[in-house]
């Protein structure tokens, strides 16, 4: 049996099932109905590790236009404040990189115009969003790729807490192995979303007890951040950046370029495989102004084309 194993992005989410079967319903609603052709899915479901409680669905920021923007709560960045100083410059650096700081050229509620089409990366201020919106998505990806890529204590509960990478790359290790030894006749890939693309792929690349699968897709990605690969331990050297030892088929990474997480949206340059460019960079068009939603991006018919080959389907 084939078998899909996902891995969600930044900020709060629904509860794992419900976030599980509203992905599926949007395959199927661009053309790839998993049920249908047999294959089993499951979810690697990390927010509870950050958050206390899961979002409520009518309240997620997915599931309004206007996005993150919307919810009333802003992240604070008080968190910085008592880091280590390397480990505060690196977090500094990755601040400037994402430009939230810069002030709006108007209101709060500024959005600039669309850019010109021949772009195909897009700083902060052209991405044509509310700089409100903006700011807290940004903040957001900030605290959340630290966290992971620090190994940072997370207490979203009393009496709980984690270290936030060793916990996440645990659950996506044993998931892979579960997802492994219950289908061993067929095609096995993980679609990553957002900052599930950067645990993903450090896990694929970096945890040597981590299952191989067979072919992988990143959606909404920020991997091309340099502020993002050059934190990865052991380290990151473009030229061998592809995780060819875990991942033995392709590579497929679908973008937005107005999507605001997705920053250096192509990542054939940036990961290859013995020197050479061989990842699948598949631009798509999310409709509306809140162009990082998984919903969405699962929604689109190449995304389910590219992901029906992967499955060999």
């Amino acid at each position: 049996m084939t078998h899909v194993t996902f891995i969600h992005g930044i900020a709060n989410k629904p509860p794992k099932d419900i976030l599980l079967r509203n992905w599926e319903d949007s395959l199927a609603a661009g053309g790839l109905d998993l049920a249908a052709i047999g294959a089993s899915t499951s979810m690697v479901y990390w927010a509870d590790v950050m958050y206390e409680k899961p979002e409520e669905t009518e309240t997620s920021f997915e599931s309004v236009d206007e996005g993150l923007g919307t919810v009333e709560e802003d992240e604070e960045l008080a968190w910085i404040d008592n880091l280590p100083d390397e480990e505060k410059a690196s977090v500094q650096r990755m601040r400037e990189s994402m430009n939230f700081d810069m002030p709006s050229p108007g209101e709060d509620d500024f959005t600039p115009a669309e850019p010109d089409k021949g772009k195909e990366s897009l700083t902060f201020e052209a991405i044509p969003l509310p700089w409100f919106i903006k700011r807290r998505v940004m903040k957001s990806l900030l605290r959340d790729v630290h966290h992971y890529l620090f190994n940072a204590v997370s207490s979203p509960r009393t009496g709980e807490s984690y270290r936030v990478q060793e916990e996440i790359r645990s659950r996506f290790v044993n998931q892979l192995k579960v997802d492994a030894a219950a289908n061993n006749d067929g095609k096995h890939v993980v679609v990553s979303h957002s900052m599930g693309t950067v645990i993903s792929y450090d896990c694929l690349k970096n945890v040597s007890e981590c299952q191989g699968v067979d072919a992988y897709m990143t959606v909404g990605c920020p991997l091309g951040m340099s502020e993002v690969h050059d934190n990865f331990k052991p380290g990151y050297a473009k030229q061998n950046a592809f995780p060819a030892a875990k991942v033995t088929g392709n590579w497929v990474n679908v973008y937005d370029r107005f999507d605001p997480v997705a920053f250096d949206a192509r990542l054939s340059n940036d990961y290859q495989k013995a020197g050479q460019q061989v990842i699948i960079d598949q631009q798509v068009h999310n409709d509306g102004k809140w162009r990082h939603s998984s919903w969405k991006y699962y929604g689109q018919q190449k995304l389910c084309e590219h992901l029906k080959q992967l499955l060999n389907v």
